[in-house]
C-alpha cells in the first residue's frame, strides 16, 4: 500500500483547488500536484467536514462501540 501524502501536502493542494482561476477544472490541479484527481475531491470533503465539525472517518459508522460501553 503506498504512503499516505503528509497533511501539509493536501493542505496545500486544497488550498490551491479552492482559490483556482474560473475554467481551471479539479483535475488539472490534481494533475499539476501528481494526485488522483478522486483523491483530491476526499481531501477537499474531508476538509470541508472539519471545518464544519464534523467526526473524522475513524468516528463514522462501521465502528463497533466496545461491549463495556454499551452496557454503561
Amino acid at each position: 500500500m503506498p504512503k499516505p501524502y503528509p497533511k501539509e501536502f493536501r493542505e496545500d493542494v486544497v488550498r490551491a483547488a479552492r482559490n483556482r482561476e474560473p475554467g481551471v477544472t479539479l483535475e488539472q490541479v490534481a494533475t499539476d500536484f501528481g494526485v488522483h484527481p478522486a483523491s483530491l475531491t476526499k481531501w477537499i470533503r474531508r476538509a470541508e467536514a472539519e471545518e464544519r465539525g464534523e467526526p473524522g472517518p475513524a468516528a463514522g459508522p462501521g465502528i463497533m462501540t466496545p461491549p463495556a460501553a454499551l452496557a454503561a
